[in-house]
């Protein structure tokens, strides 16, 4: 007997379940944990312990209930690991819990598979949900997962394209374990033709028949990147990852490629008129292959013919064709060119220019030693500026401080709400970046968000709207201040 023990369920269900003897037991660290506290569950007996995806589990912050868990089960059980990386947590699991573990791996580390063709569209940031859409009329059959960076952001994207007539759903950390097995019963059955959905989420998702990947955001690591593209071309098929990206981001384009050693090919966005000829093309090759059931129709066709009889044979084929295509050439027919320049055709240099292309470079005087990953950044960006959708640029990592490409209409609430925020005790100290002055703390500031006061308050938690935390991480703290007159 199987028992699924999760959260968002009935826990009183569950306890029973237990009470009356399993063999097997599914669950998710959190609720497994609150049943070992609760003593409902006994694990000493356990003899085989599976820990899958473990490496977003840890990431997503149940490092304390696998720790808690693992100290539950006997030292004689056979323990295995299944990640699509392998990070420091998930190596120090095997190192504390397993003996002479040995590492198995599946394909070249880092590697794309080989049957994924890997394209990039290079847009202005504001046109990145119109390419989008762009991408979809161009393959009318597409069946895929399109991968945003936050929570907020899938749902916006989802829900967009559903008002724009799309068949699209959400998938993300915020849905119940009941929606989000009706939303993937109703992918796998092709009910749905895209999900939008976060990294987090998309994990475990096992279809075989995807056609495209859409990266609508570039993922913060390689890795990610690898893991998405991995979705398609399965079971024999091939499959295209498709990265839109703006002009900044070229550069993680070469790191990509470097890491999984493919080349992307850069394609322009469909315009207009080539997607009206796809789909026109689409609606004849569905009129040619519809199937016609003659004893059900053959009733209805002395009328038919009566009420078409005035009509000549081109016609008639005007009146079907526009009958469904007019409202893709009412749509594309005077639309512009979403393409934006290459950098390198046009003899610009990329550099990081203050203020070029839009993006203004920060200094933060936090980096590695602190802790801080390109995720925590992004997620600091987004509360500091209350802007969900800001654009991003490039990420520099260093040991003590790190830069980041921001939206230069954001940069003034960046600096500003910056005031007073935390990560790991350390408090954010931003300011504009000259990459022409020694990067230290002496020396004249420019454009320093001024933190005031830092009495002795006491600190808590902030969520204020439009804030993104990434799934499972809840490093950053804002100190609760008193207004000044």
């Amino acid at each position: 007997m199987i028992t699924p023990i999760y959260g968002g369920a009935d826990i009183g269900a569950q306890i029973t379940a237990l009470r009356k003897g399993v063999h097997i037991v599914v669950g998710t660290p959190g609720r497994m944990h609150d049943m070992i506290r609760k003593n409902k569950i006994d694990l000493t007996q356990v003899s085989i312990m599976v820990l899958d995806e473990a490496d977003e589990m840890l990431n997503m912050g149940f490092q304390e209930d696998v720790d808690a868990i693992l100290d539950q089960t006997p030292k004689t059980k056979n323990t295995l690991l299944f990640s699509a990386t392998m990070p420091a947590e998930v190596a120090a699991i095997a190192k504390n819990y397993m003996t002479n573990p040995v590492e198995i791996a599946v394909g070249k580390k880092g590697s794309g598979a080989e049957n994924v063709e890997h394209i990039y569209h290079m847009v202005h940031a504001k046109d990145r949900y119109s390419a989008l859409k762009r991408v979809m009329d161009f393959v009318p059959e597409v069946y895929g997962i399109v991968f945003c960076r936050t929570r907020m952001e899938t749902n916006e994207v989802a829900s967009q394209l559903i008002q724009d007539g799309y068949s699209a759903e959400a998938l993300h950390g915020d849905l119940s374990q009941a929606q989000r097995d009706y939303v993937m019963e109703k992918f796998r059955t092709k009910g749905v033709q895209m999900l939008i959905a976060t990294d987090v989420a998309a994990r475990g998702i096992d279809v075989n028949d995807l056609t495209h990947i859409i990266n609508y955001n570039l993922p913060d690591d390689i890795e990610n990147y690898t893991h998405r593209s991995g979705r398609t071309g399965r079971a024999g098929k091939s499959g295209i990852s498709i990265s839109i990206i703006h002009m900044k981001e070229q550069g993680r384009i070469r790191m990509i490629e470097r890491g999984i050693g493919k080349k992307f090919v850069r394609m322009p966005v469909p315009t207009g008129k080539v997607i009206c000829e796809k789909q026109l093309m689409y609606l004849i090759d569905r009129l040619q292959s519809v199937t016609i059931n003659e004893d059900q129709i053959q009733p209805f066709l002395p009328a038919v013919y009566e009420k078409l009889e005035t009509l000549s044979k081109e016609d008639l084929i005007k009146h079907v064709v526009s009958l469904e295509f007019n409202r893709f050439l009412d749509y594309y027919g005077n639309t512009e060119d979403l393409n934006a320049p290459d950098v390198h055709e046009s003899g610009r240099r990329e550099g990081r220019k203050a203020s070029s292309d839009g993006l203004t470079q920060y200094r933060l005087n936090v980096g590695l030693a602190n802790g801080l990953i390109p995720k925590d950044i992004i997620t600091f960006v987004i509360d500091a500026t209350g802007r969900r959708n800001v654009e991003i640029g490039k990420i520099d990592l260093y040991k003590g401080y790190a830069l980041v490409e921001v939206e230069t209409s954001a940069g003034s609430n960046l600096l500003k709400n910056s005031r007073g925020m935390s990560f790991r005790g350390t408090f954010f100290d931003v300011e504009q970046h000259n990459p022409g002055r020694e990067a230290s703390s002496k020396g004249s500031r420019v454009e320093r968000s001024d933190r005031g006061d830092r009495g002795d308050r006491g600190e808590s938690r902030f969520n204020r709207g439009g804030f993104q935390k990434p799934e499972g991480r809840d490093e950053f703290k804002r100190r609760d201040r008193k207004k000044r007159f």
